[in-house]
């Protein structure tokens, strides 16, 4: 299904810079039809009542699928965010959290990415919805 081929060693430099590195955020899988990324649940992801943070998840969230987009793409084109959406169902103390991507649609404008994210026990943590617009690459 990938458009672009790298090996997960690849994914994880392209993915753990900037926010992604602050919060330990790391590739794990990448399978024929989605890609899973993990990030623990420790001081640097949970807000003040000990709790994971929504934004947390939600950064992991884009992180997976945003690195998922770009797989599908041509080269020569960047994928930007337009809308995510997340609903949180379960609070989580600790441990790791594991979000994996899938694409619910790939056109040639835009993508739509569903992602799922779960505890170590594999209860559903949150779900959330990116959709991403598909632009020629911006000059550097």
């Amino acid at each position: 299904m990938w458009k672009r081929k790298l090996p997960i060693e690849q994914l994880n430099q392209m993915a753990t810079t900037g926010l992604a590195r602050h919060l330990g955020i790391s590739i794990t899988a990448l399978n024929d039809d989605n890609l899973c990324a993990s990030m623990p649940v420790d001081e640097r992801t949970t807000q003040s009542f000990g709790l994971l943070h929504g934004g947390a998840s939600a950064a992991l969230a884009e992180t997976v699928a945003s690195l998922g987009a770009f797989l599908m793409l041509e080269e020569g084109q960047h994928a930007v965010g337009l809308e995510l959406n997340i609903n949180h169902l379960r609070a989580q103390r600790r441990g790791q959290i594991e979000a994996c991507a899938r694409p619910l649609h790939i056109g040639r404008r835009t993508q739509v990415w569903d992602i799922d994210i779960r505890n170590q026990a594999h209860k559903r943590v949150a779900v959330a919805r990116l959709t991403v617009s598909v632009i020629e690459a911006l000059p550097v």
